[in-house]
């Protein structure tokens, strides 16, 4: 018997789907009435007692390197992690996720799926000296996105060892590829994947810290390598020769006068330059790293003619310009009467937590471009720096933040008892 019901998204009343106002009080009648349970309680007890070996996991987990597409450790590690917890069809995927299932009694019901990503910003080589600072965990990592991989194993911990048999099941997955040049490539493939694409029906992305946000908003992004070729050759004997480095800063300075507008909001940033090998040689070669993203995608569109002219105005005689995409991450949006969304503002009104909904590039645009149900959600505490060395998490507060997810996570698969 279920003491409550899975969710659905396609719910409806006499009169067809809910409306936003049904859905906030149906939302907040099943907040308060799993909040009464005891195992829930018992759950949120063991938050509570495993918050010095959740500081642990995450300071381990953070000094494994994971830059984009080099997170084979970390998965190892989280491999493990899940046979600990005694999860189920526990594997890796072709492009490197890892999966693992806690089984629901409702054997008809969709999935909800809780994600963190595991790759990190930073390079390979990057020194991960992870420390303590009074009450603060600094390093590079983890905050983002290590705080997040830790949240998504304490929530499997405590409905595990808390005995709460979910009606639903829930899938975990530690994903690839959310960084940089991954390109989304992780969850991408769980939502290709013809197993999956069609079994989630809410998804749960845990990234970074904090409880004061709840993205149900995608935005647009659009990145570009820009790459200028020459000749090369001997700063005096081949004066003269087109220099790249010369001709991308022309490139730089033009795109760099595009107007934009204040609203939308819309934003561009060149984030690497390279180029060159010597100071008295003429380099073959110059690139920069660019970065648009909007509301928008049209202001994006503009800004990629914008970039596009501005190299064929700088292009000369004996040298090559070439535009490549490196990633393109789509823009969507929860609805206004999301059942999701209902959700997650019942239990933060429950917990006393002030949130409001925010737009940003995370793991859910893929599924929120999709029209699908999912939200991503700091995992408490508090922290700043992220993708500096300088990085750092204060787990205070992470208590409030972990019963969020685990309050929200049930809400979505109802309990059986």
């Amino acid at each position: 018997m279920s003491a409550v019901e899975p969710l659905r998204v396609e719910a409806t009343s006499k009169r067809g789907r809910l409306s936003e106002t049904q859905w906030a009080r149906s939302a907040q009648q099943r907040v308060v009435r799993l909040a009464q349970l005891q195992v829930v309680h018992d759950a949120f007890d063991w938050l509570h007692r495993k918050e010095f070996q959740l500081q642990e996991r995450q300071i381990e987990l953070a000094k494994i390197p994971a830059p984009p597409f080099g997170e084979a450790a970390r998965a190892d590690w989280l491999q493990f992690r899940f046979r600990e917890l005694g999860l189920k069809d526990i594997h890796t995927d072709a492009v490197g996720n890892v999966l693992a299932i806690l089984p629901g009694a409702n054997t008809s019901a969709g999935y909800v799926s809780i994600s963190a990503h595991l790759d990190t910003v930073f390079p390979a080589e990057t020194k991960l000296d992870i420390k303590r600072d009074r009450d603060r965990m600094v390093g590079p990592g983890i905050s983002d996105n290590a705080a997040g991989v830790v949240a998504m194993l304490a929530i499997a911990g405590a409905i595990k060892d808390g005995r709460i048999r979910p009606s639903a099941p829930i899938l975990f997955i530690g994903n690839v590829g959310e960084e940089g040049e991954g390109n989304l490539r992780g969850v991408r493939h769980i939502f290709d994947d013809t197993r999956w694409k069609d079994a989630i029906e809410f998804s749960i992305i845990l990234d970074g810290a904090g409880t004061d946000s709840i993205i149900a908003e995608g935005l647009g992004s659009r990145r570009y390598e820009v790459r200028v070729n020459g000749p090369g050759g001997h700063s005096w004997s081949d004066f003269g020769a087109p220099n790249p480095i010369v001709i991308l800063s022309k490139i730089i300075q033009e795109f760099s006068a595009t107007s934009l507008p204040s609203k939308p909001k819309t934003t561009y940033n060149i984030g690497v330059i390279q180029g060159g090998t010597s100071v008295n040689s003429i380099p073959e070669m110059a690139c920069m790293r660019v970065d648009l993203r909007s509301v928008a995608v049209a202001e994006i569109e503009r800004l990629e003619e914008a970039l596009r002219r501005a190299a064929d105005s700088a292009k000369t005689r004996d040298v090559e310009i070439e535009i490549r995409t490196i990633g393109d991450r789509p823009a969507g949006e929860l609805k206004s009467d999301s059942p999701m969304l209902a959700m997650v503002r019942a239990v933060d009104a429950h917990l006393s937590i002030t949130s409001r909904i925010q737009r940003a590039s995370t793991d859910a645009n893929i599924p929120l471009s999709q029209g699908r149900e999912a939200i991503a959600l700091g995992a408490g505490g508090t922290g700043a720096g992220a993708h500096t060395l300088h990085e750092w998490f204060d787990p205070y507060g992470r208590e409030v933040g972990l019963k969020r997810i685990l309050l929200l996570t049930l809400a979505l698969t109802g309990i059986d008892e």
